[in-house]
């Protein structure tokens, strides 16, 4: 029954919600993994108290000698409060649904976790990672392209994978983005990323059916995944001596924040980025501003 209720749910939040594939995954995924871990038990018999153990159990295996990083690792405050939103999504849905008549995640207090700070990249490093590139190796050309993209226009890694070549105007200099909930913006194209798209091109792969318009290919001619951008942006880090923990986000997170920090109107950046709320693009004056500390405080006497 819990496995109709969840295909249930995943449809609801797909259709009447309007989230996004990745975000109906994760709800999905996250309510799933609490219900295994409760062999048997249905929505209807959920207390809050099983949320409760569950979170500080897995809260509990966080660190823990010996464990590999797999679905079973512990969770961080950060990924405690995703669980929790998620449960709240579904029960909630569970009640409109008539499922039950109670919400068990309102005797459950959300986790309290600080402000995250991404890691970013200085402007130095961003040049020793683009130009680490060997342009002469098969994909070298296309792996310039992404880096120059992901940074030079701050998109997630699942825009990058899905933008096409109509959306992409070399000559009028911007992108067409389709976001979350399948939200466009238009974002500006720099000049050597746009340099950089057009290099590629001649050598784009032959694509298969389905993927002419898909703009970076794999050798096979089908879109990249997610997987595959980040482990070529990770290996293209290390060839560039820069031992940092990257992912393709921390393109975006460098891009935004070098705009704040040379003067950007934040809510510029905001609608660049896409984001929903400027609280969320707030973070990069909080980074800008922490750099700054730091930096005195390095070169105070009394520091």
């Amino acid at each position: 029954m819990i496995d109709r209720i969840l295909r249930d749910y995943g449809s609801y939040l797909t259709i009447e919600r309007g989230m996004s594939p990745n975000t109906v995954a994760s709800y999905v995924r996250d309510v799933t993994a609490f219900f295994e871990a409760h062999p048997g038990m249905q929505a209807a018999d959920v207390q809050s108290e099983d949320i409760i153990n569950y979170l500080k159990d897995r809260a509990d295996r966080r660190g823990g000698a010996g464990k590999s990083r797999d679905r079973d690792e512990g969770l961080s405050k950060r990924s405690q409060s995703r669980l929790l939103s998620a449960l709240r999504s579904f029960f909630s849905w569970c009640i409109l649904e008539g499922e039950r008549k109670d919400d068990p995640c309102d005797g459950v207090d959300m986790p309290k976790i600080g402000r995250y700070l991404p890691d970013v990249l200085s402007v130095e490093e961003v040049s020793k990672i683009l130009d680490s590139v060997d342009l002469s190796r098969p994909g070298g050309l296309r792996d310039r392209a992404i880096l120059e993209i992901l940074y030079g226009c701050g998109l997630r890694v699942s825009e990058l994978t899905a933008l096409r070549i109509s959306q992409v105007y070399l000559e009028e200099g911007f992108v067409r983005v389709i976001g979350k909930g399948d939200k466009q913006r238009l974002v500006p194209l720099g000049d050597m990323a746009a340099d950089a798209v057009r290099a590629y091109l001649p050598a784009r792969p032959e694509p298969q059916r389905g993927c002419e318009d898909i703009l970076f290919l794999n050798r096979s001619g089908t879109a990249l995944s997610r997987v595959s951008v980040f482990k070529m942006v990770q290996n293209q880090t290390m060839l560039a001596g820069i031992y940092k923990k990257i992912s393709p986000h921390t393109f975006r997170h460098s891009f935004a924040t070098h705009l704040v920090e040379n003067g950007a109107d934040l809510r510029v950046v905001q609608e660049m980025l896409g984001h929903e709320s400027i609280l969320t693009t707030e973070i990069y004056t909080h980074i800008d501003s922490a750099t700054w500390q730091a930096d005195i405080l390095s070169h105070h006497p009394r520091g």
